[in-house]
């Protein structure tokens, strides 16, 4: 995501590339931290349902008002509980790792695109800001990342060009790991389904590119799936893009129509995003609540006690 405050038309000036400031190594560290923060975060919250193992649903499944009061204290014990299981367990720690470090490539990928492209241009902003989630609050232990414009934009196309290209790198970066997890995906057939396998409650909904790769690849989804880390971390690469493609506000898509059609219209279509946005929050609310089918179905291997 790119956050710019000074977003206006008046901010287009004529100015001509010129050189960027540098990064301190101050800064470089500050960066570094909450980028390892944001891997420690991830690599607990991919074992965690609905990427992981380890099952929430027990513990915050309150059944009266005292428990309700309790969850808070609740959370604080799953969440140990949860790096102590993690970090205590070597085939969760890999699978944790797999899945943060290719979710971070994708996201970093994605701002390294902005960075390089405001570098271009002659635009000074921050080093990427990683953000950090205590799992569950941020389902894959993170809420993305964004850098910071400090500088004016010296144009509409500057302005197009170092939007859309964050978009691009990700979307680029996602795809080879996408790969690896369709080449490592292990679909369970129904015969080996015994009485003793444990199904997971949650059901992924697939993207036409992932669909497209199952048909590349010969997998078929209407049978469960190994969990596989490579193809979570693919799949919120996925959204993070899709997401960051609303053309609204400070998302690279209300860049784009900025820089294109101008502020007047960026206002408008950042108010019908809104709006189809809590349509489409409806519809998913119905279907994931009321119907309880809108993922596919993942199932655990062995190795790792994906089961849950």
């Amino acid at each position: 995501m790119l956050v710019n405050l000074t977003m206006s038309d008046s901010a287009f000036t004529d100015l001509s590339p010129r050189r960027a400031m540098r990064p301190t190594v101050r800064t470089w560290i500050k960066h570094a931290l909450f980028l390892l923060l944001t891997v420690f975060t991830a690599t607990v919250a991919s074992n965690i349902e609905p990427f992981g193992a380890i099952s929430f649903i027990p513990k915050f499944d309150p059944q009266n008002w005292t428990e309700f009061l309790l969850l808070p204290i609740y959370y604080v014990e799953f969440i140990y509980d949860s790096i102590y299981l993690v970090f205590t367990n070597p085939a969760l720690l890999s699978y944790g790792l797999k899945f943060s470090f290719s979710l971070l490539f994708i996201l970093t990928c994605h701002e390294a695109g902005h960075y390089i492209a405001c570098r271009l241009y002659g635009v000074d902003a921050t080093l990427p800001y990683f953000i950090p989630t205590p799992p569950l609050i941020g389902p894959a232990g993170t809420l993305g990342a964004f850098i910071k414009i400090l500088s004016p934009l010296p144009s509409r196309r500057a302005t197009f060009d170092i939007g859309v290209a964050g978009p691009i790198a990700g979307f680029v970066a996602l795809i080879p790991i996408s790969i690896i997890g369709f080449l490592t995906m292990k679909v369970v057939p129904m015969e080996e389904i015994t009485n003793t396998t444990s199904l997971s409650p949650f059901y992924f909904s697939d993207a036409l590119f992932t669909k497209l790769l199952a048909y590349l690849f010969g997998i078929d989804f209407s049978l469960p799936i190994d969990a596989n880390p490579f193809y979570f971390a693919a799949w919120i690469g996925l959204l993070v893009t899709a997401l960051n493609l609303i053309p609204s506000g400070q998302l690279d898509g209300g860049h784009a129509v900025y820089a294109v059609l101008g502020e007047k219209i960026h206002g408008w279509t950042g108010k019908i995003a809104f709006v189809v946005m809590v349509l489409l929050s409806a519809i998913g609310l119905y279907f994931t609540v009321v119907r309880g089918r809108f993922f596919y179905n993942f199932v655990g291997s062995d190795d790792a006690r994906r089961t849950s």
